[in-house]
């Protein structure tokens, strides 16, 4: 039981010497353009309608916000951690590291579900607008010559979906330069099309469609909220920010590229932080004039721009801004299924997935055989699943991997990081029983200690943890027992003020421990407020998904369950690190100006100091 214990929590050192296979190409430029081109998609080109008229109305700017400041939170953690860990596989790897391997594959396999989902979703997506054009004629043929009557899949099989796939599998299979620059010339169409929206809608905003009283509202209209500029108050708001998130989802597409950017330290956080901006920007402007256009209750929720345009009969600028949507929906498109075959070469790499699937080809420089295995997966999904059921399979993968890359940004920040020194040279000194106030002063560390040591990292971990299922306490209760919160129940009252107390002395115990002062391109600023914060705000949105959501997810972790233990526990790399039991010198590392070669055994607790 200890083995299968210690094989699961076994860790991934942070210090890779072994040489990278893939080619180092990607510039700042292109990492941008990922990060935008996989996000900016069907959030800007659907949801902003879709909000607006079914959730927030008019306050759907706000729920943009709200949801950024949500991704934003997330985006700083994983641009953290790519200063730490520039290798590919995103926040797989970077939970390989802090937390362990078994926490690390489930991270993987959610990562997997992710990516999966959104090139199916916006394979999708991208073949409705394309029938829209044609009047739907390719749904009205299948449906009636091959329908499909399974509830949980689509009324039709989309063969055009599938193509799609596969033409932007061939582009990734060619080589990653070629296809980021693809990438890079549909992102600027993107923000063309984006731009000649604002633009062009400013020109017909009425600041009277943000305020439309309620007896104004024409009585054929079933659900129109309250009128004004929250018609459906800040619950409303609340809900459109967790459907907006999804129009974030993406922009960690740039950290899975640490095997191929030219500067990955440096390039990958500067590219997350710029893509944000630049979809935050994008998203705010297209939902102020789209509102502004026309009222939010006629918005057309699965082709707003399009109707829009209809309405104030600009029918030239509607073909423009439909044709510049089609070309963002195949940036996004490739964006998404980027960082797929990337995670699957660095769980194949590790031996906790088939191995086969960390084979490179020689000339194209790309993991072509997870590339290949990731086109057909997504194509065949996408030809059997409708848009929606996609969306909704989607967040649950991607919220639990945020959750995870902002636990492990506290867990580094706090490690000891004389975790270096020869442990096994220091003297050993009996356990001396503590005191109350002794225990008291060590929490809140009262004792100002300025370097971090194994007493104040355990102290954080446990407390992080405590914060944790706390939280997931308090977001499950404001979701599903919010009426029991009031004071006409005194006793839920307090208990719910109780775990909010908890909550923040919590945050007061980490804030009080001593951090590590490593050097980084890129840190988290106000550790630890935003990197709780963001645990916080994704165990709230996780706790929106619906029960269906969560069943198709454990679902997916059973599969995954399965080829874990019956394949990756065993075939591990970090096993077969422990079964030859070689000490490797792994780095040189500086502390107080003296050097010292880290030297780890099988089981990394023997250092030897040199």
């Amino acid at each position: 039981m200890a083995s299968f214990v210690n094989a699961l929590s076994r860790k991934k050192s942070m210090i890779d010497n072994e040489e990278s296979k893939l080619a180092r190409v990607l510039s700042l430029l292109d990492l941008t353009g990922l990060g935008v081109g996989s996000t900016l998609g069907l959030g800007v080109y659907v949801l902003a309608g879709a909000v607006a008229k079914t959730v927030a109305g008019p306050a759907v700017c706000i729920s943009f916000l709200i949801a950024a400041i949500a991704s934003a939170f997330a985006g700083l953690c994983y641009a953290e951690f790519a200063a730490r860990v520039p290798k590919a596989g995103s926040a797989y790897v970077y939970s390989y590291v802090s937390v362990g391997e078994f926490v690390a594959y489930i991270i993987g396999w959610n990562l997997i579900l992710e990516y999966v989902i959104g090139t199916a979703s916006l394979a999708r997506g991208l073949s409705n607008y394309v029938d829209a054009l044609a009047n739907y004629t390719m749904r009205n043929q299948l449906t009636e010559m091959y329908p499909i009557d399974v509830a949980f899949l689509a009324p039709y099989p989309d063969p055009l979906s599938f193509l799609f796939v596969i033409v932007v599998t061939v582009f990734l299979a060619i080589g990653v330069k070629e296809s980021t620059t693809l990438n890079n010339v549909l992102t600027g169409l993107n923000l063309l099309t984006v731009i000649t929206v604002i633009i062009s809608g400013s020109l017909k905003a009425d600041p009277k469609n943000w305020f439309i009283p309620k007896d104004q509202i024409p009585k054929n209209v079933e659900n129109a909220g309250n009128g004004g500029f929250a018609p459906f108050g800040i619950s409303g708001i609340m809900a459109g920010a967790a459907k907006c998130f999804f129009g974030f989802v993406g922009f960690d597409a740039i950290a899975t590229t640490g095997e191929e950017a030219r500067n990955p330290k440096k390039d990958i956080p500067l590219s997350i932080v710029i893509s944000l901006v630049i979809i935050f920007c994008a998203y705010f402007g297209i939902a102020i004039v789209l509102t502004m256009m026309w009222p939010y209750y006629d918005q057309d929720a699965d082709a707003p721009f399009p109707h829009v345009y209809d309405k104030v009969d600009w029918h030239v600028i509607k073909w423009i801004v439909t044709i510049g949507a089609i070309f963002a929906l195949c940036t996004s498109l490739m964006g998404a299924m980027f960082p797929l075959p990337r995670v699957l070469y660095a769980m194949a790499k590790d031996g906790v997935l088939f191995t086969f699937l960390s084979q490179v080809n020689n000339k194209t420089k790309t993991p072509l055989i997870a590339t290949i295995i990731s086109g057909v997966l997504a194509g065949i999904m996408a030809t059997v699943f409708d848009l929606q059921q996609l969306i909704d399979m989607m967040s649950i993968g991607t919220l639990l991997a945020y959750t995870i890359v902002g636990i492990c940004v506290l867990i580094l920040r706090y490690e000891d990081e004389k975790r270096y020194i020869a442990v096994s040279k220091l003297p050993n000194r009996p356990l001396q029983p503590k005191s109350f106030m002794s225990e008291f002063n060590s929490i809140f560390n009262l004792n100002m200690n300025k370097e971090p040591d194994s007493s104040t990292s355990a102290i954080t971990k446990w407390t992080l943890t405590c914060y944790t299922i706390t939280a997931l306490i308090v977001c499950f209760s404001i979701k599903y027992a919010n009426a029991y919160i009031s004071f006409e129940y005194p006793f839920y009252l307090a208990v719910f003020i109780a775990l909010v107390i908890v909550l923040v002395i919590s945050l007061v115990i980490i804030g009080r421990q001593p951090v590590c002062n490593i050097n980084l391109s890129f840190k988290v600023p106000w550790v630890p407020v935003i990197p709780c914060l963001s645990i916080l705000i994704n165990l709230y949105l996780m706790s929106e998904l619906d029960l269906h959501t969560w069943i198709r997810f454990i679902i997916w972790l059973v599969m995954g369950f399965l080829i874990y233990f019956l394949y990756g526990i065993t075939h591990s790399a970090e096993r077969y690190r422990s079964i030859t039991n070689v000490q490797t010198p792994s780095a040189t590392v500086n502390l107080d100006n003296k050097n010292f070669v880290d030297v780890r055994n099988s089981d990394e607790n023997v250092i030897t100091k040199f």
